[in-house]
């Protein structure tokens, strides 16, 4: 879908993302990540998240997880570090 991960972006995310979550297992994190991606995106209330994302509670909480425990951070250098390299060759 338009705005949503390619294969590629979601084969360099994927290492950065933890492997399990507090004893049981996690919804799956391209699904959640496209999520966050749609409401960043978007502005919309996290309420208003489309079905096909799952529970907007899981998407919100995820992004919380991740922000606290350093993993966004780790997205967001990725993607700034993998935009500098596409500008620098633009140049």
């Amino acid at each position: 879908m338009r705005g949503e991960l390619t294969d590629r972006a979601w084969a360099a995310i994927e290492p950065l993302l933890p492997v399990s979550g507090r004893g049981r297992r996690w919804r799956d994190h391209r699904q959640v990540l496209n999520a966050i991606l749609w409401r960043l995106r978007t502005g919309a209330p996290w309420r208003d998240l489309p079905d096909r994302y799952g529970p907007w509670k899981t998407a919100h909480g995820r992004l919380r997880l991740w922000t606290a425990d350093g993993t966004w951070q780790r997205i967001l250098d990725w993607v700034i570090a993998k935009d500098d390299s596409v500008c620098r060759c633009a140049s």
